[in-house]
């Protein structure tokens, strides 16, 4: 007997903004005998399920980490074939993501990926905009740090231009100066797929009240049963945002 797939009301609360950094694909590679480059073209097939498990389900946005600002200190042969694969995934998915209302946006430096892939994500971001489903966000040459600086000097160049004034930048106002833009919502849940235990430099601003779950399944073998668990342990967590959660609140009349 087939079991029947979890639906959105199946779990308790969840999460408008999903965030993963996707990692373990070398080492699982490596732990086949395979070379670095095979766990990610693996991997690419989780990009794919995932994402479509997140639009079954309801969830607003997915923000995963494709390519970091420091992964082109990796060996030219892996660097190569990410882009290759980031291509051809952008090619070979495009239907998909049309097919099922997915509107893919991309973040971070985008100005200096290669110029072949450049003009195929901005060519899928553009037919894909019409769409009011899933927000599947690739961070692309992306780096936390790097995203505060240049925000920082959007702003800058705002209050240059009298268009904003010192007392008016407060966090809601520099939010808008990310690279995502004006009325995102910061990620709920934080995944980190592999098994380390960092933030490796993502989203450092927007994950600031973010819940964080670190599971061992690497992302090649990273599939819907994983993110129904982590979805329902999410559900479990009491998000206070710094305040007290109704267990720890005062008793009696104010």
């Amino acid at each position: 007997m087939t079991r029947r797939a979890p639906a959105p009301e199946d779990f308790p609360n969840l999460p408008r903004h999903i965030a993963i950094i996707m990692d373990g694909n070398g080492r699982w590679a490596a732990a086949r005998g395979r070379p670095r480059t095979y766990g990610h073209r693996v991997g690419a097939r989780s990009t794919r399920l995932i994402t479509e498990e997140c639009a079954r389900l309801g969830i607003e946005r997915l923000t995963l980490y494709a390519f970091s600002a420091e992964n082109w200190k990796r060996p030219r042969e892996e660097v190569d074939f990410l882009m290759s694969l980031l291509s051809r995934y952008l090619v070979r998915e495009r239907k998909t993501l049309l097919e099922n209302n997915i509107r893919l946006e991309a973040i971070g430096r985008l100005e200096t990926l290669p110029a072949p892939v450049r003009r195929r994500l901005e060519d899928v971001i553009a037919a894909s905009r019409p769409n009011d489903g899933l927000s599947l966000c690739m961070a692309l040459n992306y780096g936390g740090r790097a995203e505060i600086i240049d925000a920082a000097r959007r702003a800058m160049q705002a209050g240059l231009e009298g268009a904003l004034r010192p007392e008016e930048l407060d966090e809601a106002r520099f939010a808008e100066f990310l690279y995502a833009g004006p009325g995102v919502p910061d990620p709920d849940l934080l995944i980190r797929t592999g098994g380390d235990f960092r933030v490796s430099n993502f989203l450092l601003w927007e994950i600031s009240y973010a819940e964080i779950v670190v599971t061992d399944v690497p992302w090649p073998q990273f599939r819907a049963p994983e993110l129904h668990r982590i979805l329902r342990e999410y559900g479990r967590r009491e998000r206070r945002f710094g305040g007290l959660g109704p267990a720890s609140a005062p008793t009696g009349s104010p």
